[in-house]
Order: structure tokens, then C-alpha cells, then sequence
């Protein structure tokens, strides 16, 4: 089974350490942090090593609300939301990637959460992740 880069609990995913781990796909990581941070987001970010899954993710949150998860692959990034069956209904009528779409409809559910992962590469695709953002900060 594939899993995410950074797995060093000792090393803490400093600029450097992603610069070396994303490539070309840091600048995009750059951008995409750097907007969620400000406004009209305002998002926190919030690194940590989970033993069960030996690697870092970063949290991204408002306030007490977990918008999505970012974890670290060779060569990008990927964020991934979760919704609940009545929280997802919105996703088909998004102007987004057909391709996340259908991957949504087509996802397994995890207990009563389903995954919406979006792999990040270059800047093109983070239009994407700001509209999953709107939409998940939109819904209780």
C-alpha cells in the first residue's frame, strides 16, 4: 500500500524538508498555503506525526472545524476532505474537476465520512481546492 513521504517522526516538516519532498509542486504548496492563511479563509495550519499512520499530515481548520487534511507525495501534495452523506450532497453541482466528482461518487465510505482527495501538482489545480474550501466552511 502507497504511503505519503515525510515518515521521519524526528523530522518536522520544515520549508526545506517539503521543498526537497514536493519538486516542482512546492511552488504550488507555497501559493496554496499562503492564500489559505489569509482572507477571506483565515485557516490554521497545523502539522503533527500520527504514529498509526507513520506520517506527518497537516490539519487545516477553522476555528474548531476541520476543513481537510494535507499530506505529502513525491512530487505533490494531497488534500483531502471528508463529508457526511447529507454534507456531500453539494459536490456533483461544484465547478470543479469532473474527475473529482466521480471520484467522490465512487468513494468508499470511511465509518460515515466519504473521502474527497484532491492530488495537487501545479498551481492549475488549486481552483479546486478553494471551491471544496468555500463549500466545506459553507456547510454545518
Amino acid at each position: 500500500m502507497e504511503r505519503p513521504l515525510l515518515n521521519d517522526s524526528e523530522t518536522y516538516p520544515s520549508d526545506e524538508v517539503l521543498k526537497n519532498a514536493l519538486g516542482e509542486a512546492y511552488a504550488a504548496f507555497q501559493s496554496y498555503i499562503s492564500t489559505i492563511h489569509d482572507d477571506p479563509y483565515n485557516l490554521l495550519s497545523e502539522w503533527k506525526y500520527y504514529r498509526d499512520g507513520k506520517a506527518w499530515l497537516c490539519k487545516i481548520s477553522k476555528k474548531k472545524k476541520t476543513v481537510h487534511w494535507l499530506s505529502v507525495w513525491p512530487g505533490f501534495f494531497r488534500v483531502g476532505y471528508y463529508f457526511t452523506e447529507k454534507t456531500g450532497e453539494g459536490i456533483p453541482h461544484l465547478d470543479i474537476d469532473d474527475t473529482a466528482k466521480q471520484a467522490f461518487a465512487t468513494s468508499k465510505p470511511i465509518g460515515k465520512l466519504i473521502p474527497l482527495e484532491v492530488d495537487v501538482r501545479s498551481m492549475a489545480q488549486l481552483g479546486d481546492c478553494y471551491k471544496l474550501i468555500e463549500y466545506k466552511i459553507g456547510k454545518k
